[in-house]
């Protein structure tokens, strides 16, 4: 779903909430299990995992399956952007999220803009 398509009060919920942006700022330093975030944001595993699906709902955070030494099977989450600008444009809330992967997308899209003006 591209962002443009999200409500931007939705996306200013989400980043507004307090327990979703501690597990954001957990996860954008290195990928962690529920259980780690759990432990270091001292929240509970519940609200963790209701702060992840809120997250992933608006592909802010992506996971990973990985295996453990003993073959137990975990997933690892971890931010799948790397910034976001909220702007005001045109008397409008205008929320961009700048993903990694976006990079040459981005590129082109400055470069029309500025071929635009």
């Amino acid at each position: 779903m591209p962002d443009d398509d999200r409500s931007i009060e939705d996306i200013l919920d989400t980043i507004g909430d307090e327990h979703a942006r501690r597990v954001l700022a957990a996860i954008g330093r290195e990928p962690k299990s529920a259980k780690e975030l759990s432990e270091e944001c001292e929240l509970s595993l519940p609200t963790v995992y209701r702060r992840i699906e809120m997250l992933e709902e608006y592909d802010l955070i992506t996971n990973r399956t990985l295996v453990a030494e003993d073959g137990n099977h975990y997933k690892v989450f971890e931010s799948n952007f790397e910034s976001t600008v909220i702007s005001l444009e045109d008397d409008e809330y205008r929320v961009r999220i700048y993903r990694t992967e976006n990079l040459p997308d981005r590129f082109s899209q400055l470069w029309d803009e500025l071929g635009s003006e």
